[in-house]
Order: C-alpha cells, then structure tokens, then sequence
C-alpha cells in the first residue's frame, strides 16, 4: 500500500525550513536593545524596558484589507508588509505607547518563498521604520483554505507606554488646534470601494499613467509610519488620531471628550489627487467615510506649541477644539 507525505497533502514542511533560513537576516536587520533571543524559540523574547514609573504594554493587530487583493494580482509583494506594521504601530501611538516588538501570521495555500520572503522584507523594513522589533512570526501553509496563490496577513504590535500619559482624552480643550499629518495615499483602507470604482466601473489598468506612474505604484504606495514624529514631538503633542476606516469623522471623535467637537475646514485639506479621481463617482460624504482622504493622522495640539510642530513635521493646521456635542464635522 502505498504511503501518503505531508507533502502530497500540500504541506512541504522542507520549503518552511527553508524560508525561515532565508529571513533570518532579515529579522536580525530589525534588532533593537531589549531583544532575547533569535528566531526559531517557541516565543519571541522582550526585555522590558527601563526608565517608566508605571509601565503599561499595549497591543495592537491589523491586517491591510483587500489591498493585499491587489499586491498578489500585480506581483508586487515588498511593500504590503510595511502597511501591516504601520497599521498595528500608528494605532499605538494614539496612546501615547512607544513601539517595542512586532509579529506577522503569513497563512498561504502553498508556501512561495520568493513571495513570502518580499512580504517579510517589508515587515522589517516597516520594523526599521518604526523603531521596534521583529522578533517572530507564523508561517501557515494551508491547502483547501486558500488558492495556491493566495496568502492572508496579519500583524501584532506590542509596545509600552506611562501609565500617567495614556489617558489623552481627559487633556483635551476647547481652543486646541488640530494639524493634519499627511497620508502617503490610501493607506490600507477603502480598496473594496478603490477597487469596484477604478477597476470595474472606469475599467483602469494597473499599468495606465496616474500623474506619471503606473496607477498600481500610487494605490500600493506603503502606509506612512509616524513613530518618529511621535517620538520627536511628544510633549507637545496633546492627543493623537490615527485616520483610517471610517476617515476623519469617524476616528477624530475617538479622542474627544463627551462635551467637545471639533470643527474641521473642509477646503484646508490638501486632498491627494487618487482621492479626486475616485471621487468621480462616490458620493462626497461617502468619500469622508471610506478615506483618509489625504490625513494620515491628526494632532491635537496647545495653541502656543503650533508652530513648533508644523516647523518639525509636513503637517498643517484644519481645524480647532470648540464646545459642544462629542463629534468631528465639516465646516
């Protein structure tokens, strides 16, 4: 009788091994103090670090959505994993935690490792980036659960923040200004919608010209990382939004006190050109809804630090802190 393997099943345990071999330089390029350890362990290993009254870790997982659709129908692949720790690291930062380690979940019906590879390269570049540490991962090969040229991510950002600073809400005031950091592009939300508008209905190709590129280079832009803004400007910052599903009136709310709005001028957002180009066919409020519409994050901020910031950053002032019902509008 003859016998079935592992890998008559779909499951080649020899490419795993192989394609952990291969990223092990790439994990050590990402190593920061407090890193225990190397790859191949049960766990990741993180030394706490020194210097906080109360520490406090917090967590932070993400994927990037059906962008990742359009990194496999391109073949481009180095890029997805920066959005993946962009995503997890920037919502961090809204609470004011500094980035300390990151992990990846790479689930695939049959293990490229030329593919897998590219992705984990942008993994560590989103590491280096972000300041923190790719100290380890799963590789999932999953015939039946995916096509064979599928893969699914996810990413886990761990970092550690001052019990007494977490708490940005409570610091929030009428007469604040909000400065918008600006987003590299779609970020890693909205392509359901990027994608039936620009592919299905105005029947674009990856390859036609957007402002002198191939449009597939402007939507697989990598999400922008603001952890060393946050790190240079944090005591002048009073409270952090990371715009992303949802856009700017959905998260800027998340912030704010129940008894403070914030109002938002709506023609001093620097609307990156993609945007203008769906919203050739999306409703305007829609637009609000699904983007970031150019905003990346948003920065409340005491009147009397305002320059500083926009002298140390790209960013610029939209709006103002004002009394009323909890909510983020256009005005």
């Amino acid at each position: 009788m003859s016998q079935i393997s592992y890998k008559d099943a779909g499951v080649d345990i020899d490419t795993g091994n192989s394609f952990v071999e291969n990223i092990k330089p790439l994990v050590k390029s990402t190593r920061i103090p407090g890193v225990l350890g190397g790859i191949g362990s049960f766990a990741g290993a993180f030394e706490l670090p020194t210097g906080f009254k109360e520490p406090v870790m917090l967590a932070a997982t993400d994927g990037v959505g059906t962008k990742l659709k359009l990194a496999i129908d391109s073949g481009i692949y180095n890029t997805v994993g920066i959005d993946l720790v962009a995503m997890c690291v920037n919502d961090l930062l809204c609470n004011f935690g500094t980035p300390s380690f990151f992990l990846d979940y790479y689930a695939t019906g049959k293990l490229d490792i030329n593919v897998a590879t590219a992705v984990v390269a942008g993994i560590a570049e989103g590491c280096i980036r972000s300041e923190c540490a790719l100290i380890g991962g799963e590789t999932a090969e999953m015939p039946g659960m995916y096509s064979e040229n599928d893969f699914d991510l996810a990413g886990f950002a761990v970092g550690v923040a001052e019990k007494s600073e977490m708490d940005r809400v409570s610091m929030v005031r009428a007469g604040h200004k909000l400065i918008a950091l600006p987003s590299s592009g779609l970020h890693s939300n909205g392509f359901s919608l990027a994608r039936k508008v620009l592919f299905e209905k105005m029947k674009l190709n990856f390859s036609d010209d957007f402002n002198g590129k191939p449009l597939i280079q402007t939507l697989l832009e990598p999400t922008n990382i603001y952890v060393k803004t946050f790190k240079e400007l944090k005591n002048e910052i009073v409270a952090m939004a990371h715009i992303t599903g949802g856009g700017i009136v959905e998260n800027l709310p998340r912030v704010l006190p129940e008894n403070l709005r914030a109002e938002i001028k709506k023609d001093s957002i620097k609307v990156l050109p993609i945007f203008e180009l769906i919203s050739k066919h999306v409703d305007g409020d829609e637009m609000y809804r699904a983007f970031n519409m150019g905003v990346g994050m948003i920065l409340v901020v005491e009147d009397k630090n305002v320059d500083k910031v926009l002298s140390k950053t790209d960013g610029y002032l939209i709006g103002e802190i004002k009394d009323g019902e909890r909510e983020a509008v256009m005005i």
